[in-house]
């Protein structure tokens, strides 16, 4: 009987080495069995170190119980007692599988294979394991060998003598042995079969990756011949019965349990198609019907049992077939939408407990890996490995994976594998849910290392590395690089020099030569850069050939990576971002505008990119945000100059951005302009380009403040926005049209503060003007009152005063768009109201006033018109233009702005469908007016695009207008279409002009 305090304790004791029933073990301990090893101090010790203590103690119990007479037993515990590597492998294996437990305890004798005489027995190979088999004779004793040799590669595993990739290895080898095991058998039975045919097992799925599981159906496919002289009929009857009889003994399950299932469904028609076909009918299958994921099933075909020549003979064959199949059409599309279905296909309940199949699981990596390879494996034949970890470090290695993304995958497989593992060899069963039951996961965690909290432990890290996984899956899986490197004609991933000179000619580009040069330029040499750019550049080609001016696309995109070349984001960007690639190469080929400002600061392509992180993307920044941004740019400035210098870098950013913008939503678009929502575009552009302005003068009105007075200057000013900016309609030319108020401060004499007001406009205008590397912002202040005769500034009792006595009706035209932008905002709010009546006058304009409009209106289309000019092509004031729709807006909110709401509105297009909601206007004539003025707007922004420099009709180069009429959506070759189009447009627009304005009806 154990005295008190020694059994306090030993409970205390056993509780600490992880058992959960000490009074259970403690029994056990004291059993007569285990009496050799009561005062063995080291015993605990193994025990706690297994994944469960009290399932290895009762094992070894069981086990000492099971050995035949008292010279076994001892035998047993000596060895336990005397053979450290014995003890924790048979502690090890008990702890973690209660199926090995219960082989041992029918094969007591077994535990001798646990025994390491030699230290080539650490990791046998196949050979190792066909000697461990070679006993077998029949389906009973292969499965208990089979079991035998398991439980020596478990013992390994659950020790950590292997690693997840050696265990899996050591797996499918086993596999391979037993299936030549099994083979032998059925020839021995039926040697009349055996004597008529050639038989080849091809091992396919994770046997053929040379990573098997514990439990797992091991795919195969048979390939048969007949043996010399023998009927081809005869002979592939005979095989089909020896592939039956083959899979029969490793399938059948008795007393010892199954080895495992072989599954054949993998065959050409899967199991409606015969089990065993000839070479040759294989091969017409693959090429003839075959469907996309039988390709990707063929990537670890490896030929493992039976007729060796015929086994590699047909891999051979296949493998060209497997690494073409790429260039089928929608091939990757197909491949990502098989991946979704599966996960589509899991029980709702089992989602969130499937490892393999369910989002961020193991199949996830398998598919993104096996996507990779099969994509850019058709040049590199390096990618062209069976085993998903050695091709994951294949494609990190050749720059198709970022270094860092692979070491992640690496990592989160491993462990999800293991943790496979480990649910499997339990009970050896073919499961992939993680358990629900508390012990169980607890059993799972400890045998992966997790000790302090184990349950805990086990679930933080399992969704840690499902996390990753499935972020990666995703940017990996569905980037849209894969899908057009997929798309490339054969050879096209990989071109000689002469191929590429005829592939650039057939593109499109005028000067291949230059090309070639900047190939390899950016190609050339073993550098992990120059492998990611020959992906790369193989698809720019293509993307850059579908604009008007290839050849500036790619000496464009040389200059961006020559200016990046340094920089380790770059490259892998454009790899693995979402569509930055495309995008970039959208924007490098549509024009000047876009690449000079991104030529003056490079970093800004990472906007190119899915947007992640703040001030990602090229969705448009609000207003008040980059206001902010400014402001604090400002701020941290020493000199007022260096705090424009920083505003005018922002808006240079924000400028690119913009444009990217536009260009990729507006480039490559194989439509019609009437099919595009290009209002949308034409609001986007003009919307982002006024409040980056407006942001821009915000800062500087404050770093020219705070350099000549500090805190206060001696007036309140205000910055009023005119004309396209105040109606948030600015294109990429646009000036900044402004009027400054002022309003000197309680106890500021008016001619100094005249004078400051004066000073800040002067500084502003100057710092926003002076040589930089960023674009200028021009103001210009002609709409105030005498126009270019009068003073900058005025104050508001000033502007009272003129706008009272000697305001003319265009002023009154010109302040519907005005709108506060900048400075003091109570100050701006006076002189909108100040404004109101003038611009919505009390019961509208009288006659004389219309009339007057109306010849102005004349006299400006008369004069200003450029000489030369075509008026039905001019943007601004040709026919159905720009200068007509507005005018005619304009003239509907003086009239019945007073009396309508929505009128009062700054924009062109939200005042013309206020009108038309006030039946002031038809629907029809406003969908004209609409679509006129839209596309006029986004003639001028293309041409400031292509050209680089502001433009009001349509250009005279054609490989210009070609970049404009594919900014446009019109393919090449459809310029003319173009042209008739806007003159097909305007005319319409100009024939409601007529009606409306110019009085054929009443206004």
């Amino acid at each position: 009987m154990m005295a008190p305090g020694r059994r306090s304790s030993t409970f205390t004791r056993l509780l600490r080495h992880g058992f959960t029933d000490p009074s259970a073990a403690e029994r056990l301990l004291d059993s007569a069995e285990l009496a050799p090893l009561r005062d063995d101090p080291v015993l605990l010790d193994a025990l706690g170190a297994t994944a469960d203590p009290d399932l290895a103690l009762h094992g070894l119990v069981r086990l000492v119980e099971a050995q035949d007479g008292r010279t076994a037993r001892h035998e047993l515990l000596d060895t336990v007692i005397a053979a450290k590597p014995l003890r924790d492998r048979l502690l090890g294996v008990l702890g973690a599988s209660a199926a090995l437990g219960d082989h041992l305890i029918r094969h007591p004798r077994d535990w001798h294979a646990l025994v390491m005489y030699e230290p080539r027995d650490l990791h046998p190979g196949v050979e190792e394991f066909e000697r461990g088999l070679e006993e077998a004779t029949d389906p009973v004793s292969l499965r208990v060998a089979y079991r035998r040799c398991l439980l020596s590669i478990a013992a390994r595993d659950v020790c950590g003598t292997t690693d997840l990739a050696q265990t899996a290895a050591e797996l499918a080898d086993l596999a391979t042995a037993t299936l030549r095991a099994a083979l032998a058998i059925a020839r021995a039975a039926a040697p009349d079969d055996a004597a008529l045919c050639r038989l080849a097992v091809i091992a396919m799925g994770k046997c053929g990756g040379h990573e098997l599981n514990y439990v797992s159906d091991v795919d195969v496919i048979f390939v048969g011949e007949a043996a010399d002289g023998a009927d081809e009929g005869k002979a592939l009857q005979a095989a089909t019965r020896l592939a039956s009889h083959l899979m029969r003994i490793c399938s059948e399950t008795t007393i010892e349990g199954s080895i495992w299932p072989v599954d054949a469904n993998l065959r050409p028609e899967g199991r409606n198609g015969p089990l065993v076909r000839t070479l040759s009918s294989h091969l017409a299958y693959y090429q003839r019907w075959a469907k996309t994921w039988e390709f990707q099933a063929l990537l670890k075909a490896r030929p493992v049992a039976g007729d060796v020549e015929l086994g590699e003979a047909y891999v051979a064959a296949l493998a060209p077939l497997v690494w073409h199949a790429a260039e089928r059409d929608n091939f990757v599309v197909d491949v990502q939408k098989m991946r979704r279905r599966v996960v589509e296909n899991i029980p709702l309940a089992e989602v969130e407990r499937e490892l393999k199949l369910g989002p961020g699981g193991l199949r996830d990596v398998e598919f993104a890996v096996q996507l990779l390879q099969l994509v850019h494996g058709r040049a590199d034949t390096s990618l062209r490995s069976g085993t998903t970890l050695d091709a994951l470090g294949a494609l990190a290695a050749g720059g198709y994976v970022g270094r860092s993304d692979a070491v992640q995958l690496d990592d989160a497989y491993r462990f999800l594998r293991s943790m496979e593992h480990r649910i499997q060899l339990f009970r050896l069963r073919r499961t992939h849910l993680v358990p629900e039951d508390q012990a169980d996961l607890r059993r799972i965690g400890r045998s992966l290392g997790l000790r302090t909290d184990p349950v805990a432990e086990l679930n933080r890290e399992w969704k840690r590395h499902a996390s990753v996984v499935r972020r990666l899956h995703e940017k990996l899986f569905y980037r849209p690089l894969l899908d057009a490197v997929a798309q490339l004609a054969p050879g096209e991933t990989r071109l000689s020099t002469v191929a590429a000179r005829e592939r650039l000619v057939a593109l499109g580009y005028a000067d291949p030569a230059a090309a070639l040069r900047h190939l390899e330029a950016l190609a050339s040499g073993v550098s992990r850069k120059a492998a990611i750019q020959r992906t790369l550049l193989p698809v720019l080609l293509g993307w850059f050939a579908d604009s008007a001016d290839p050849d500036a696309g790619l000496l464009n995109f040389r200059k961006v990576s020559d200016a990046l070349g340094r920089t380790p984001w770059y490259l892998r960007l454009l790899r693995d971002e979402g569509a930055a690639a495309e995008n970039l190469a959208r924007v490098l080929s549509a024009g000047r505008l876009a690449p000079d400002l991104l030529m003056r600061a490079p970093e800004a392509v990472a906007l190119l990119g899915d947007g992640d992180g703040a001030g990602g993307g090229l969705a448009a920044r609000e207003r008040a945000h980059l206001e902010q941004e400014i402001l604090a740019a400002v701020g941290r400035a020493d000199t007022g100059e260096q705090g424009v210098y920083a505003a005018r870098g922002v808006r240079r950013r924000e400028l690119f951005r913009t444009a990217a913008a536009d260009i990729v939503g507006s480039y490559g678009t194989e439509q019609s302009p009437a099919e595009a929502d290009q209002g949308a575009l034409v609001d986007q552009v003009g919307g982002a380009i006024s409040d980056l302005t407006a942001a821009t003068l915000a800062g500087t009105l404050r770093a020219v403040v705070r350099d000549g007075w500090g805190d206060t200057l001696p007036t309140r000013f205000t910055v009023i926005g005119m004309g396209r900016f105040g109606g948030h309609e600015l294109g990429y030319g646009s000036d900044a049209d402004v009027l400054f108020v002022h309003e000197p401060r309680e106890g500021v004499d008016e001619h100094e503060a005249a004078k400051a007001a004066n000073a800040v406009v002067s500084e502003m205008r100057r710092l926003l003007q002076m040589p930089s590397s960023d674009p200028p912002l021009l103001i210009d202040a002609d709409l105030r009152p005498e126009g270019k005769s009068g003073p900058m500034v005025r104050t508001l009792t000033s502007y009272e005063a003129y706008y009272r006595r000697w305001s003319l009706g265009w002023e009154s035209q010109a302040l519907l768009r005005a709108e506060v932008v900048a400075g003091d905002p109570e100050l701006g709010s006076r002189f909108i109201d100040l404004i109101a009546p003038l611009r919505y006058p009390a019961e509208g304009l009288g006659d004389e006033a219309v009339r007057e409009i109306r010849r102005l209106k004349a006299r400006m289309e008369s004069e200003r018109m450029p000489r030369g000019a075509d008026p039905t092509l001019h943007t601004k004031l040709g026919r159905g233009g720009l200068s007509d729709v507005e005018w005619t807006v304009q003239l509907l909110q003086l009239q019945h702005g007073w009396a309508e709401p929505g009128l009062r509105t700054t924009r062109t297009r939200e005042a013309l469908a206020a009108a038309c909601a006030a039946e002031l206007i038809s629907a029809q004539d406003a969908a004209i007016l609409d679509e006129a003025w839209v596309l006029a707007t986004r003639v001028r922004n293309a041409v400031m695009l292509v050209r680089g420099r502001a433009g009001d009709t349509f250009p005279s180069d054609g490989r210009e207008l070609g970049a404009v009429g594919r900014y446009l959506g019109y393919g090449p070759g459809h310029v003319g279409d173009m042209i008739d189009a806007y003159r097909r447009t305007t005319r319409r627009a100009r024939g409601v002009v007529e009606t409306l304005f110019y009085g054929a009806a009443s206004v």
